[in-house]
């Protein structure tokens, strides 16, 4: 008799026995949930538009909100663009592979069903061992936002992506948690001078270095149906607690008045231990340096849920690196709680 429970999971498999039978799914046309450095992802065969319409049937993704895909190889570029401006094969030769997407001029290979339709592709080889592996097993570019709903935490382990999305996912590749924790940096290359669309795993000052000068960052979250690339919503990532942000001088303060309210628990997330902190706060552990909070974010922000934090007060860590990102995601994940 079949257990309902493990009906509604899905297959989670490890190792090079589990590359070769991830690749067969996504060539067969399912969904496989993979890991990479950054977050997990939902992957399809990204040439095939019916395949990449389950992902957005899975996570509840707008159509016109388009995805990156995954290269085993940086050779793999111009199949896939049309345009690959100097800057391009600096980054990737800097960056790849790692925490970095290219936004270029998409080629005909690349389908509505990816860029959303628009006129544009972002591109990157993934830092993960078995998100390699299973690049060069399918042999070509692989679909892939995270491996979770729409709007909401990304996942950075196997079990997260089982808690979110169940048996929508065909197959699900544990490779054990992320090491970098937020999403890949986009760079926007397809006007007169790069742009940062998304902050990631690169920090600025890197690509500066490799540029040779600074790179701007997109100014103003996209409306809502025009983002030209993920994450660029101005409500996003966000967890199920209200998220509310706070400078460490004032946390003490602002959770207290939050207690005070009475309207649900309170708890707070920040770099460091908080002196002062009114008994009823539950303290999650310290997040530590940039790159430790952007590693622990998202983990953090689901324990928040698992305690039935209603309000997470937030300390962000500072704007260097990584922590770009982190803040970055802090405030789409606050503005996603405003009511």
């Amino acid at each position: 008799m079949t257990d309902d429970r493990t009906a509604a999971l899905p297959e989670v498999v490890e190792g090079e026995l589990g590359v070769a039978r991830a690749a067969e799914v996504i060539r067969a046309g399912g969904l496989v949930a993979f890991p990479t450095e950054t977050v997990y992802g939902l992957g399809a065969d990204a040439t095939d538009p019916a395949a990449v319409a389950r992902i957005f049937a899975a996570k509840g993704r707008p159509a016109d909100h388009p995805l990156i895909v995954h290269l085993g190889d940086a050779g793999l570029v111009e199949a896939w663009a049309d345009v690959v401006p100097p800057e391009a094969h600096l980054l990737a030769d800097a960056f790849w592979p790692g925490p970095l997407t290219l936004l270029l001029w998409r080629s005909p290979k690349a389908p509505d069903a990816v860029t959303g339709g628009r006129d544009t592709v972002g591109l990157r080889v993934p830092d993960h061992p078995l998100a390699l592996r299973l690049l060069e097993a399918v042999g070509d570019g692989v679909a892939a936002p995270s491996a979770n709903r729409f709007g909401k935490v990304s996942p950075t382990t196997a079990a997260d992506v089982v808690a979110d999305l169940g048996a929508s996912v065909d197959l699900v590749l544990d490779g054990g948690p992320c090491l970098v924790g937020v999403e890949s940096t986009i760079v926007d290359l397809t006007g007169e001078a790069p742009v940062v669309l998304r902050p990631g795993g690169v920090g600025l000052d890197r690509l500066a270095e490799v540029l040779g000068r600074e790179v701007p960052v997109h100014s103003g979250p996209a409306p809502e149906r025009a983002a030209r690339a993920p994450g660029m919503l101005a409500a996003h990532y966000a967890p199920t607690a209200r998220v509310v942000l706070a400078e460490a001088a004032t946390a003490a303060e602002v959770t207290a008045a939050l207690v005070a309210r009475g309207e649900g628990r309170v708890g707070l997330l920040a770099p460091g231990v908080t002196d002062g902190l009114s008994p009823e706060v539950v303290e999650l552990e310290p997040a530590g340096t940039p790159e430790e909070y952007a590693r622990l974010l998202y983990a953090r922000l689901r324990q928040a849920d698992r305690l039935h934090i209603e309000w997470l007060v937030c300390v962000p860590p500072t704007a260097r690196g990584v922590g770009v990102a982190v803040r970055d995601r802090l405030a789409r994940a606050a503005a996603a709680s405003q009511p």
